[in-house]
């Protein structure tokens, strides 16, 4: 009788560790990813009207965003809303956008995955504007067709959500789930 029993309390133990686990994997999940639908086509051509990604909301715990990531986060103006834009400078930086050239620290940037077909800058040019403290600078890469850092400011870094990951849904339009490595593009910045 008392073996019965011990093998009892060894399979409700089992049952209790194996729901505490999955709850704490759950929780561990909920919390570093999120998933995104992207809504316009400011990020054309890199991510598409639609499209669903997936937001590593863990990647700035151990290091802060960097120039080429693209984020989501809460817009400056209104925090209930969410946008998806590329870094393009961060903390420190010397900026200036001219025309459809954009300078970091005196080097002009050779964007690869802006939109060929619309690099028309529909805002103000300006030089030498510094970006400041816990502050990112951020473009859509459909530069023509994007509300960003140009029309209304900068971005605080408490409004970023998190660094896109991959594209999750649906595959097939000049994407295969992964982001191209851009870092090349701002290997001569600082």
């Amino acid at each position: 009788m008392q073996r019965r029993s011990t093998l009892q309390n060894s399979r409700l133990r089992d049952i209790l560790e194996t729901i505490t686990l999955v709850l704490l994997m759950v929780l561990s999940i909920r919390f570093a990813l999120q998933n995104f639908r992207i809504d316009g086509q400011s990020m054309e051509p890199t991510l598409h009207n639609q499209e669903f990604v997936v937001v590593d909301k863990a990647a700035y715990l151990f290091h802060e965003p960097a120039r080429g990531d693209i984020v989501v986060f809460q817009y400056p103006l209104d925090p209930r809303t969410y946008y998806v834009k590329r870094i393009v400078a961060v903390p420190g930086d010397i900026l200036s956008v001219i025309g459809e050239q954009v300078i970091v620290d005196g080097v002009t940037l050779n964007e690869p995955y802006i939109n060929k077909d619309d690099v028309f800058n529909p805002y103000p040019s300006f030089t030498r504007h510094i970006i400041t403290p816990n502050s990112y600078f951020v473009m859509g890469d459909n530069r023509g067709d994007s509300s960003d850092s140009r029309q209304w400011g900068l971005v605080p870094r408490d409004n970023i959500v998190g660094r896109v990951a991959f594209v999750y849904w649906p595959f097939g339009q000049n994407n295969f789930g992964l982001l191209p490595d851009v870092s090349g593009t701002f290997a001569k910045v600082k």
